[in-house]
């Protein structure tokens, strides 16, 4: 096999989109991907092609899924805000609170907000842990709670590329008796009907394509020469073929781990486009939305060494990602898989594909086509 089909529909205001996409795999940008575009709740972009293996063997089907790395940040911080909308969950309050082994090595003033927006000073880990750790949520999260951070909590960004999910994670965990994976598939996934897995069952690896490395010298590993970017990306080292493994698809790794295609990615996210309603059903308050775009801390992120703007779980317009207004808000994986969210236009876009670039936070094949989506809309 060789040529890459372009598959699903889009909404005819939107044909612009499918040429992008087509351009893409036919360039080859892309080996295989998938994008999806809702709007007031409605997909009016639904696109798949390409293969799901770089040997091109086996093309990329409607239910083909993928690894999405850091998008998946975006489902955490989602299942944390509901918690807090309901109540169950204050942002503004110590981790110690819920999770009170914490509060160890100086601690106890760390807020969950800080955990939300990569600035609680525990980036990565201070004992070196291996790749396989990563599965073992008792020990990453011991470590962590047992540490002293790396910097004062709540006085600079510094990106918490792996150890977020499970800090998060922990505190979903303490709240609801159940772990973040769980609680993400039984409160959003199940009654939407999304095919996203933060832990995937072993029943849905055939339909997973292999997430292809960037090339050599172009991965995080590679750029990451600071002392805590170098901590964050060699503390276990990055292993992208890891995600071919069961071990990685069935760990709750729910800052990085995340499974599924862009139609799921828009069809959860979309929640907080519509203002807390999706599928005929509210998860959260408009109001429960809208508190993901209040700014906890902007500057120089001390990780990624790049302008970062965080709200609680998301990046916010004015960094380094051009957004078209101040009630968008994003995140994307390393690789180049991402999702933006609108809540002026209650528009969702989410591009995820196997082809890796050696960015962490989208690229412009994923802009590329927002940007035929937003010139679709302002038409």
């Amino acid at each position: 096999m060789s040529n890459a089909s372009v598959e699903g529909f889009v909404n005819d205001r939107f044909a612009a989109v499918r040429d992008v996409f087509a351009n893409n795999l036919a360039s080859g940008a892309d080996i295989g991907a998938s994008f999806s575009v809702t709007l007031a709740g409605e997909t009016v972009v639904d696109l798949w092609g390409g293969f799901a293996d770089e040997a091109r063997n086996r093309p990329w089907a409607k239910d083909t899924i993928v690894n999405v790395y850091s998008t998946t940040k975006t489902m955490t911080a989602l299942t944390a805000l509901i918690l807090a909308d309901r109540g169950e969950l204050d942002f503004d309050a110590p981790v110690a609170r819920y999770w009170p082994e914490f509060a160890a090595n100086g601690k106890e003033g760390v807020k969950v907000s800080h955990l939300m927006s990569h600035s609680a000073g525990l980036s990565g880990w201070r004992e070196t842990i291996a790749k396989d750790d990563l599965y073992n949520w008792d020990k990453v999260t011991g470590l962590l709670a047992a540490q002293e951070p790396f910097w004062e909590a709540g006085t600079a960004a510094g990106y918490h590329a792996v150890t977020q999910g499970y800090l998060v994670g922990e505190v979903v965990r303490r709240i609801t008796g159940r772990s973040l994976g769980t609680v993400f598939r039984e409160e959003i996934a199940e009654p939407l009907g999304a095919d996203f897995h933060i832990g995937l069952p072993a029943s849905e690896d055939d339909r997973v394509a292999d997430l292809v490395p960037p090339p050599p010298g172009a991965g995080i590993s590679a750029v990451a020469e600071a002392s805590l970017s170098a901590n964050m990306a060699n503390n276990p080292g990055i292993d992208v073929l890891a995600t071919r493994t069961r071990a990685w698809r069935g760990a709750e790794i729910p800052a990085a781990g995340g499974t599924g295609n862009a139609r799921s990615v828009a069809l959860v996210q979309s929640i907080l486009a519509n203002g807390g309603v999706a599928g005929g059903r509210r998860f959260l308050s408009e109001a429960g939305c809208r508190k993901a775009l209040e700014l906890q801390i902007e500057g120089i992120d001390l990780v990624l060494g790049i302008p970062v703007r965080y709200g609680l779980g998301f990046g916010l317009q004015g960094g380094l990602v051009p957004l078209p207004n101040s009630s968008c808000m994003y995140w994307g994986g390393y690789g180049g898989s991402i999702v933006i969210i609108d809540m002026e236009s209650r528009t969702c876009i989410a591009y995820v594909m196997n082809r890796m670039e050696g960015t962490t936070s989208g690229d412009m094949r994923g802009f590329s086509l927002a940007m035929a989506a937003w010139q679709a809309l302002a038409s």
